[in-house]
This record gives structure tokens, C-alpha cells and sequence, in this order.
């Protein structure tokens, strides 16, 4: 067989078979584009025919989008090649035979990826993390961009994306689910009275919740847990917030903002570290001579 009589072959397979490829990959890449469309108009009906405004409820639906696209996806794919092996003449029957025996090779030899994706479908079906939450994973910390069986997708604050797989995933620490809460330490000098500090944060709350800025997203009052510690050079007050979920940190600063201010108009001292020297003294109540020798040198 000579090479012109190949070249006629092979453009004729081409001609039979090349556009009904071309086809199917088209068909395919389109159905995986319709049901993204689709899933998203469906998703986002529901959310405004919801009766109130509910951003968990939008979180969960957003992840459940993710989740159904991949799913999707991955059926769609696996069907055109099928039909592709098919149509250039690959007899399928033997293959879809051995694909208990493949699926058994693959509960063996990759059994991580196994685990991510059991993993992966009870943390959604639980509930844990949903897109646009807050959570502590595995040692990472950040914002849920995206989620699917696989892996779970972060990025913190300094705007690293971290990759992490769900079958590592083994405690969920979820810091916006329904409310989040932020905890004030307040630390004030031994010489202040108390109440009197209990007395400037509630006040600081009750601005802070009355501005409209803010007001919206705190849901409570303050909470004041009371004295919580004789530190070495501060008495710490602890209180507590709750606000709407991932606003604690927004509030908590603009709380610590102005009761800064307010402490310093009210001349109540925000300690610094700082220690007291006992010379101490000998069996005879004496204490020894405490020589300071103070220089100045010249520039």
C-alpha cells in the first residue's frame, strides 16, 4: 500500500467520520454550556421568589449550582466519548465490560480521589460549607469560591488561593453559618474603675447600632461577659457581638475605633506591658542600695 493510496484513506475516514466528531464534541460542549445557563436561571428564580431575603439560603443554592454543574459535566464528557470510541470503530462492548473491573482497579489504586468525593458529598449534604462562608479547613483558612465532590477552594486575605482536597477534610470550623460573633478582650489599667468601662462600651454600642452604616449588621446589643482576667499589667474585660454573617470583623473594628476615642476622652488608660522593681528586702528590714547613674552624651 503506498503512501498516496494511505493519504486517500485516511481523507476518506475523515470525510466520514471527522464531522460527525466535530459534531459531538460541538453537541457537547454546547449541553454543558446549556445546563450552566439553565441551572443558573433556575437557582436564581427560586432565590427571588424566596419570600425574604435569606443570604444562607443563597450560599447553599450557589454551592448546589457548583456542585450539579461538575456533575453534569463529567456525564456529558463521559457520554460523547463513548460515541466518539464508537463511531471510529472501537468496539465499546468489551470496554463498558470491563468498567466493573476498571472501577474495582480504581477503588484500589485511587482511593484518595475515592475518599474526596464521599468526602465531598456528605460535607454537602450536611450542610457544612457552602460557597461564600468563612471556615477554617485542614489548617487553611478563607472564603469558600468554590466547592465541588473533588476539593474545596479558598482564598484568604492576602489573596492566596488554597486547594484542599475533601477527603483531608476531616473538622470544619464554619465561622459564618447563620450569625458570626466576634469576642473583645478589653484591656484597662489596674487604677480604672470597672463599671465605669462597662459602662463607655455599652454606650460605644449603642452608637455603633445606631448608625445606619453599621446598625443593619449588628444583630444584638453587646454583651458584656464581665471581668475575665487579672493580667500582669491590664484588667480584661470580655465581651461579645453578634452580627450577620462575615460583618463581625467590619464591626469590630469600627467598635475598637471608637472606643479608643471614647477612652481617651474619658482618660481611662490602655495599659502597655511595663514592670514594677521591688529592691526587696534583708532579715533586718533593710534594703540595699539602689545605685542610678544617669549620662548624657553629646551629638
Amino acid at each position: 500500500m503506498d503512501i498516496k493510496q494511505i493519504a486517500e484513506e485516511g481523507l476518506a475516514w475523515l470525510v466520514n467520520h471527522g464531522p460527525k466528531i466535530i459534531f459531538i464534541l460541538l453537541v457537547s460542549f454546547l449541553l454543558i454550556k446549556l445546563s450552566a445557563i439553565i441551572s443558573s436561571r433556575v437557582f436564581r428564580t427560586v432565590i427571588r421568589h424566596k419570600k425574604q431575603k435569606d443570604d444562607e439560603f443563597k450560599k447553599r443554592a450557589d454551592t448546589l449550582q457548583s456542585i450539579l454543574h461538575f456533575v453534569f459535566s463529567l456525564i456529558i464528557w463521559i457520554t460523547a466519548a463513548v460515541i466518539i470510541l464508537d463511531e471510529i470503530g472501537v468496539n465499546i462492548g468489551p470496554i463498558l465490560a470491563a468498567a466493573g473491573v476498571l472501577g474495582l482497579a480504581v477503588g484500589f489504586g485511587a482511593q484518595s480521589l475515592v475518599k474526596d468525593i464521599i468526602s465531598g458529598f456528605f460535607i454537602f449534604l450536611e450542610d457544612q460549607i457552602r460557597v461564600g462562608d468563612v471556615v477554617d479547613v485542614s489548617g487553611k483558612a478563607g472564603v469558600v469560591e468554590r466547592m465541588n465532590l473533588r476539593m474545596t477552594i479558598l482564598r484568604d486575605l492576602a489573596g492566596n488561593v488554597h486547594f484542599v482536597p475533601n477527603g483531608e477534610i476531616s473538622v470544619v470550623t464554619n465561622m459564618t453559618k447563620g450569625y458570626s460573633r466576634y469576642v473583645f478582650d478589653i484591656g484597662v489599667a489596674y487604677r480604672e474603675d470597672v463599671d465605669e468601662v462597662i459602662e463607655v462600651m455599652q454606650k460605644v454600642d449603642e452608637e455603633l447600632r445606631a448608625d445606619p452604616d453599621f446598625g443593619t449588621d449588628i444583630l444584638e446589643p453587646l454583651e458584656i461577659l464581665g471581668l475575665d482576667e487579672f493580667a500582669d499589667s491590664a484588667l480584661i474585660i470580655k465581651a461579645r457581638t453578634k452580627t450577620r454573617p462575615i460583618k463581625q470583623w467590619r464591626v469590630a473594628r469600627e467598635f475598637n475605633r471608637r472606643l479608643k476615642k471614647a477612652f481617651d476622652e474619658r482618660n481611662i488608660e490602655i495599659p502597655f506591658p511595663h514592670q514594677t522593681i521591688y529592691i526587696g528586702k534583708d532579715k533586718n528590714d533593710q534594703s540595699p542600695p539602689l545605685n542610678i547613674v544617669i549620662e548624657q552624651t553629646g551629638r
